[in-house]
């Protein structure tokens, strides 16, 4: 084996989360930039064009938390197994602690913390406290254990918070999103239930084996994979039955029945769901396993420095917002308030167009930044910045 080997294999994979944190940043502009008043997946009110711009970045999520595992399976071959079940559980406990902090803030602008959202930086927090135990099982069995989880948590649909009284703020962290009472003066709603994510990750673990492979095998297996995957989707989607809490139906035109059927649950993540998001980027592993060119770099970039890109989109698309409401002469207190994205932006945002143009113009803005910030984690020596 070549000494460029791992360097490559590496690639894909940072190409792949790149390239889905840059779909990312667009879901997020649009939630500040966007004047519609309906929800992109209300089938009553959606046209192709918002329906497509949110459910492409249905990508996002999944293979962020997929690749976090991947990546923590990768670190298992240059550190001792102690060393990075530590690191895990430390840096899962960071990271939950930055998305009730730096990342809370850069949503809202404000200190109130009346309300407070557990999202995707809060769900990999946990699936790595998870996994920093999870580890120390047989590669198979953390893979059956990931693999059922995303296959069966959907039979939990029928379970609901009320079913536990006093208890049921555990089953609203684990699967049901809801909103918990924490104090008289504080609210917290668990947008990203663990146990699926948590699935998610393992299954990632156990996934990053592949890349002990020689490639050409490798390949045909993440093809196959991808081809299953999404065959899956069809005809489980089609039967109706099983893999969504929401089944599709017959809308008011042809158009509208199809966006029904690709309109699957997030929130938590549906076994129709991970299907369709995680069996395309397996082929896209598939296609890119080996591959490198010129412009895949820009994508790279970003795909190495995650946790920084994500924290500084957040924060230049709000201050965008900010500033475009100033230029506006409009009140800015909009755009700091707790009731921020529980109503729509309105007369604060622009039509699909502009959301598209300000998307392309954050990623330019965002490209130097990241890159001298890989530069800076390639050049640490103290580790610290691995949190990070």
């Amino acid at each position: 084996m070549d000494n460029s080997t791992p360097k490559i294999r590496l690639d894909s994979i940072d190409f792949l989360r790149g390239l889905v944190m840059i779909i990312m940043a667009l879901d997020h502009v649009r939630d500040y930039f966007s004047n519609a008043t309906f929800d992109p997946v209300d089938m009553a009110h959606t046209d192709f064009y918002y329906f497509f711009t949110r459910f492409i970045t249905h990508f996002c999520a999944p293979v962020f938390v997929f690749l976090a595992g991947t990546g923590a399976f990768l670190s298992s071959k240059r550190q001792r197994p102690k060393e990075l079940s530590r690191f895990l559980f430390t840096r899962g406990l960071w990271l939950v602690f930055l998305e009730l902090t730096v990342v809370r803030f850069g949503w809202f602008f404000n200190v109130s913390y009346t309300n407070s959202v557990g999202q995707v930086i809060w769900a990999i927090g946990w699936a790595m406290v998870a996994l920093s135990g999870l580890m120390w099982l047989p590669q198979r069995i953390i893979a059956v254990i990931g693999i059922s989880i995303i296959l069966f948590h959907n039979c939990l649909d029928g379970i609901h918070a009320q079913d536990f009284g006093v208890m049921g703020w555990m089953w609203t962290i684990l699967h049901e999103p809801g909103a918990v009472q924490i104090t008289s003066t504080h609210s917290m709603f668990y947008l990203y239930p663990l146990l699926p994510w948590i699935g998610v990750m393992a299954s990632g673990y156990a996934f990053g084996a592949l890349y002990s492979m020689e490639q050409q095998r490798r390949k045909s297996i993440l093809l196959r994979i991808g081809v299953g995957m999404i065959s899956a989707f069809f005809i489980l989607r089609g039967i109706n039955l099983y893999g969504d809490l929401v089944p599709w139906s017959v809308q008011q035109d042809q158009l509208h029945s199809v966006l029904s059927f690709f309109n699957v649950t997030k929130y938590p993540p549906s076994l129709l769901y991970l299907l369709i998001t995680l069996g395309p980027s397996m082929l896209v592993l598939s296609a890119l396993d080996g591959k490198q060119f010129a412009l895949s770099k820009p994508v790279i970039i970003f795909g190495r420095v995650p946790m920084f890109y994500y924290i500084a989109h957040i924060y230049l698309i709000h201050l965008l917002a900010v500033a475009v409401t100033v230029i506006r002469g409009m009140n800015v207190g909009f755009y700091t308030s707790d009731a921020l994205f529980s109503q729509s932006v309105g007369e604060y945002g622009f039509p699909l167009i502009g959301v598209y143009i300000v998307w392309v113009a954050v990623i330019l803005l965002l490209y130097p930044i990241c890159k001298w910030y890989a530069g800076v984690k390639q050049r640490d020596t103290t580790g610290w910045l691995s949190y990070w």
